[in-house]
C-alpha cells in the first residue's frame, strides 16, 4: 500500500468543479466522498439520497436495479450537477455504464471529474459484509460487477485503487485531479 503527500488546502481548494466518487457497492464511495468534499471545500451530496424509495425497496430485496429504474435518479443527480457546475460539489453515484457516466457529463455542461474507486471482488465482498445499515445487500456485488463498464481510459476520470485507508485514497483522488485539471 502506498500513501501520497497530502496536498496543501490552497492546492486542494483550487479544484472547483463537480466531481462524482464512483464505483461498485462496497468500495467507499461515502466515505471518500465526504472526506474529498471537506479537503476540497466543496458541498457534499450522498446520491443513495436521491433514489426513489421504489428503488431502495427493490434493492433491500436483493434485486438489481434496471436501466429503467435508474434513469429517473440519474437525471435528478444530473440536476445537482447542474447547479453546482461553476462552483463544484463531490456526489456519490455508482455510475456503472459508459452511457450513465455520458449522460451525467451531458447534465453537468462539461468539466465533470470522475473518481473511480477501483477494488477487487474480494475486496469489496469483505467491506460489504463489515458494514452495517445499508439497504444494498452484498448479494448484489455480482450484479453490479457484471454491469461495470470501466472508465479507465474515458476522459476525466482518476482511477484510485481502494486497497488503501480513505485518507491515503482521499489524497491519491486529490492528486490525480490536479494532474487532470491542474491550476
Amino acid at each position: 500500500m502506498s500513501t501520497a503527500a497530502s496536498p496543501s488546502a490552497f492546492e486542494a481548494n483550487s479544484i472547483r468543479r463537480p466531481i462524482i466518487v464512483m464505483g461498485v457497492a462496497g468500495c467507499g464511495k461515502s466515505s471518500v466522498g465526504t472526506r474529498l468534499a471537506e479537503a476540497l471545500g466543496l458541498p457534499y451530496q450522498e446520491g443513495d439520497d436521491l433514489h426513489p424509495q421504489a428503488n431502495i425497496a427493490k434493492m433491500s430485496a436483493g434485486t438489481p436495479l434496471s436501466d429503467d429504474d435508474r434513469w429517473p435518479w440519474l437525471d435528478r443527480i444530473g440536476e445537482i450537477l447542474a447547479d453546482h457546475d461553476e462552483g463544484g460539489i463531490v456526489l456519490t453515484c455508482s455510475s456503472l455504464k459508459k452511457v450513465y457516466r455520458d449522460r451525467l457529463r451531458a447534465a453537468a455542461g462539461g468539466g465533470l471529474a470522475f473518481v473511480f474507486l477501483d477494488g477487487s471482488k474480494a475486496l469489496l465482498t469483505r467491506r460489504m459484509g463489515n458494514r452495517e445499515g445499508h439497504f444494498m445487500p452484498t448479494s448484489l456485488l455480482e450484479s453490479q460487477l457484471a454491469t461495470l463498464e470501466r472508465p479507465d481510459h474515458e476522459a476525466g476520470v482518476v482511477v484510485v485503487s481502494i486497497d488503501n485507508t480513505p485518507e491515503a485514497i482521499t489524497d491519491l483522488a486529490i492528486e490525480g485531479l490536479r494532474r487532470l485539471f491542474p491550476v
